[in-house]
């Protein structure tokens, strides 16, 4: 995945004739060989096709869908655009992915990043309920605060295990999220058919959406997709990997 750099040629005089340019903008050029080494170009069986996804298929193999990765490239730019465009705008953003194998990968890039993640089970509510959901959130910051600070200490044995034991039950659900301090204004699904919910309560509450979509999944659910391969774990890793080296530049 090679990157270049373009700087725009246009120029603006300024009213005391000091000629501005413009910001460069940083493309990444992709490579199909190397995205379909990766197997972003394998979707789901011809049985499990979304109609709306017919457009971005370019044939079958061994009767699973192909999916056309030139799309796939046109449309991650354009994720990657939308992305970059909000960390100007000091917009927040949080990823999602409650596939078990893509946990790890998630968390990585989410804390390289700095942004908020979800990588257990969503919490219902979490955007349509977020008050209630954040005094709980809150709850937690506030224990593993004492925790830190020794204040665990004065408790007895018995009363110590069984706060650190829910502090590890907190952690789990609510780690991600816990700077997490309003409704994020992009979420970023690694699957959209497994991860319904959260995909629901982002619409009902405005959140802007950008998903990956494989065969089986409607293209029109979210507002910025990316055609591919989401249940390859080295396909999934292509696509975040562009995505923070972009963030991160």
């Amino acid at each position: 995945m090679e990157k270049e750099t373009k700087q725009v040629n246009t120029e603006e005089s300024t009213e005391e004739g000091v000629k501005e340019v413009k910001p460069k903008k940083t493309k990444i050029n992709f490579d199909t060989e190397e995205m379909m080494q990766t197997g972003m170009h394998l979707g789901h069986t011809t049985s499990k096709l979304h109609p709306r996804m017919t457009d971005f298929v370019v044939g079958i193999r061994n009767t699973v869908h192909v999916i056309d990765l030139e799309k796939t490239a046109k449309y991650l730019q354009k994720a990657i655009d939308v992305l970059v465009a909000a960390k100007k705008e000091n917009k927040n953003i949080l990823i999602v992915s409650t596939k078990t194998p893509l946990k790890h990968l998630v968390t990585e890039v989410a804390k390289e990043l700095g942004i908020s993640y979800v990588t257990e089970r969503w919490i219902g509510g979490a955007f349509t309920n977020f008050e209630v959901i954040r005094k709980r959130v809150n709850y937690f910051s506030d224990l593993k605060s004492k925790k830190e600070k020794g204040e665990l200490d004065k408790y007895t044995k018995k009363e110590k295990l069984k706060m650190e034991e829910e502090l590890t039950k907190l952690e789990i659900k609510f780690g991600g999220i816990e700077k997490m301090d309003k409704i994020p204004d992009i979420m970023f699904l690694c699957d959209i058919v497994k991860d319904d919910l959260p995909l629901k309560e982002a619409k009902a509450k405005g959140v802007k959406t950008i998903g990956i979509i494989d065969t089986n999944a409607d293209p029109l659910a979210v507002d910025h997709l990316i055609p591919a391969n989401d249940d390859a774990i080295s396909s999934v890793r292509y696509i975040l990997n562009a995505i923070k080296e972009s963030l991160l530049q």
